[in-house]
């Protein structure tokens, strides 16, 4: 077992790589990091901006859903605009931008102009962690799956520490040092960047920029974003069958259009990518359902307070914590794909333990431990499947595969936690209680089905690279 850590070790350092590609990661997840933190730190100063702005919450909140959605729209120019000028000239401009809309956010002088600003900052910010992922990839290469699963850490803390790093900030100075934190550590991303990432804008062949599937798929993805959050409002419905609308007609359109098409479809015709895609779907749909629906069950359903729901929850996060830096070793034993399917299984049994929970009564040590496995479950699924995927394509394909997984993936967390609102909403109104069950494990016990539906996918992962 430890000749075969070695061996990667050795053939990782032999390539001449391990120091610099350890260099690209540090820079890479800079961004991946400050992009997820300021996707969830304004939370926390909602009202404190309502009340300073002179602006409604229904107004305000969109400082948190612009961002969003302002992601979701660049996200699909990923693949187009690293071929056109390369990855480190791309990410150079978003962290550019990123860090200059910050100092504009935190100089806002109301509501309208701190939203626009925030549609910048999301825009360049949603570019950030696709590249992330591309850019690590290729400095790794075979190894990928070991030095992101570290990586992966300083993200996994972005929604642990945001609140905390919120709260310090808002009780040492205002709502504007949230984001005037971000310059010192964006020019210090920038001047790192310069330094250590690859000239690279030689290895692409630019191509033109497919206007019509850009004008389909942004704002079919803006829409679903938007409907999945609104859902049981007439806005929200319209808005969700507007994008669904829009995205079958982008795949409609797009299927002709081979490599002259804003995501190469062809992509999904390969057995390992399409495997990968759809386990990543489902992988990040029942993390945020489970998010959504494990915090209602314990402050509704147990009365705990919110504070003590922080807590319970932490042990999911440690579980991953723990997962993601043993995935190298892992995967060098056993390979991904067994790593994925293991993965599944665990926070498959982790899911169906919740519906004992439901059905029986709280037990905080078993909730614990319940929540620690399904973490270390979620969290051996995905950086194996990513590995699996780029694997099978060509190193020309990573900015075209990189955006087809984070499209697929973003997609994935507002359905999937739509449709368990939904059950949960339907079976608390007709009060379901079955076969000893109550609405809550039912809800549960639908979220298990989405994790049998992901292990069933990571069946389909195979279990070896394939180049």
């Amino acid at each position: 077992m430890g000749d075969v850590r070695v061996r990667s070790r050795a053939s990782f350092a032999s390539e001449g790589r391990d120091a610099q590609a350890w260099k690209i990661t540090v820079v890479a997840m800079f961004g991946a990091l400050l992009a997820q933190l300021d996707a969830t730190i304004v939370n926390v100063s909602l009202s404190s901006l309502a009340a300073d702005l002179h602006a409604p919450l229904s107004t305000i909140q969109w400082v948190t859903s612009g961002y969003l959605l302002a992601l979701a729209f660049a996200l699909p120019l990923n693949g187009w605009l690293i071929e056109r000028v390369g990855a480190k000239a791309l990410y150079l401009w978003c962290f550019s931008i990123f860090t200059i809309s910050s100092a504009l956010c935190g100089l806002a002088w109301s509501a309208s102009s701190l939203i626009g600003f925030r549609l910048v900052q999301g825009a360049s910010g949603g570019l950030l962690a696709p590249m992330a992922q591309m850019m690590i990839k290729r400095a790794t290469g075979p190894h990928f799956t070991r030095v992101a699963g570290y990586a992966a850490l300083p993200v996994l803390l972005g929604p642990l520490l945001g609140p905390v790093i919120a709260g310090a900030i808002l009780h040492y100075t205002t709502w504007r040092g949230l984001f005037l934190v971000n310059i010192p550590f964006g020019v210090l991303a920038f001047v790192l960047a310069v330094r250590f990432l690859p000239d690279d804008e030689q290895d692409y062949v630019s191509r033109k920029l497919d206007w019509m599937g850009l004008f389909l798929l942004s704002p079919g993805l803006m829409l679903i974003l938007f409907g999945a959050g609104n859902f049981t409002r007439p806005a929200g419905l319209a808005a969700t069958a507007a994008g669904a609308f829009s995205l079958a007609a982008f795949l409609y359109v797009e299927k002709s259009k081979g490599a002259e098409a804003l995501i190469d479809l062809g992509l999904l015709r390969r057995r390992a990518f399409s495997a990968a895609a759809l386990t990543q779907f489902f992988c990040n749909g029942v993390l945020f359902a489970g998010q959504m629906l494990i915090p209602l069950f314990l402050v509704q359903a147990c009365g705990q307070s919110p504070a003590a729901m922080g807590w319970m929850l932490a042990p999911m996060g440690l579980g991953m914590m723990v997962a993601m830096p043993s995935l190298g070793f892992l995967t060098g034993r056993f390979g991904d794909s067994r790593v994925a399917k293991a993965g599944a299984l665990f926070s498959l049994v982790s899911t169906l333990a919740l519906v004992g929970q439901a059905a029986q009564g709280l037990d905080q040590a078993v909730m614990a431990g319940i929540l620690f496995v399904r973490g270390l479950g979620l969290g051996a699924v995905g950086l194996p499947a990513i590995s699996l995927a780029y694997a099978s394509v060509e190193k020309n394909a990573l900015p075209m595969a990189t955006t087809t997984l984070n499209i697929v993936q973003r997609v994935g967390g507002p359905i999937l936690t739509t449709f368990c609102a939904l059950f949960l909403s339907w079976a608390l109104q007709e009060h379901v209680s079955r076969f000893g069950l109550n609405a809550w494990a039912w809800a549960f016990l639908a979220l298990a089905a989405l994790h049998l539906i992901m292990a069933f996918a990571t069946m389909t992962l195979p279990l070896a690279r394939q180049a």
